[in-house]
């Protein structure tokens, strides 16, 4: 099945969850085909709308996160809260979900296989930790996943910690998990690691879970898609 890919680069958070309602509408309308968006995020906390969502998981003061630069927004997807920074390649697959099993928790065990997948090209063993939903190596989660369906069609999706300040997790209980850390690809590595050596195999991986051949859609184009149905 052929999908758009659309890279976003960097992106404040707020104007690519715009970018995701634009996409969403055209997916619903049948106006354009399944679509990934690929961006990566200035630092920033968001809380889920799950019955765990709760700002008593920011455990830093407004003032202490401001002093960091993160931002926070409480937003539309399940889950509980989460950190979005540079260095982590964050996925916003927006699909028609007839096209995929009509089952949002198939859909997410597939999101977290293609990550299992791609890890195991590292030589590194991922899991899932039911009931949790993600992905982990040891008790350390390594891809956080919040998802949402509206009118058949998906938003959000997946946070993949390629080589993200690790400290910024110090701010938040991560998806409302206690007892449990968080770790990357770089740590896991001993090395860095950039979004680009890393951009392929996510594509690779979640193509072949999905049944997706990606084609890659400039913002531009993008643009001009949604201005021509405003």
């Amino acid at each position: 099945m052929q999908a758009w890919c659309v890279d976003l680069g960097r992106m404040e958070y707020g104007e690519a969850w715009e970018w995701q309602r634009r996409v969403h509408a055209l997916v619903r309308d049948g106006l354009a085909p399944d679509t990934l968006l690929l961006v990566e995020h200035p630092p920033v906390y968001t809380i889920g709308r799950g019955a765990m969502g709760s700002r008593a998981n920011v455990l830093w003061s407004d003032a202490e996160r401001e002093r960091h630069g993160i931002a926070l927004y409480e937003v539309d997807r399940g889950g509980d809260v989460t950190y979005h920074g540079p260095g982590q390649q964050v996925g916003y697959p927006i699909l028609r979900l007839d096209r995929h099993g009509h089952d949002l928790l198939v859909y997410l065990r597939d999101l977290e296989e293609a990550f299992i997948r791609l890890l195991a090209e590292f030589d590194i063993r991922a899991e899932r930790i039911p009931p949790h939903t993600g992905v982990w190596v040891g008790s350390d989660k390594i891809v956080a996943i919040g998802v949402k369906a509206s009118k058949g069609v998906t938003m959000h999706g997946f946070a993949f910690n390629v080589d993200p300040d690790l400290g910024h997790f110090a701010g938040i209980i991560p998806c409302g998990i206690r007892g449990k850390g968080v770790t990357s690809l770089a740590a896991l590595l001993g090395h860095p690691v950039t979004l680009e050596a890393v951009r392929p195999l996510v594509l690779k991986h979640l193509g072949a879970v999905l049944g997706c051949t990606w084609e890659p859609v400039d913002l531009g184009r993008l643009r001009e898609q949604v201005a021509s149905v405003s």
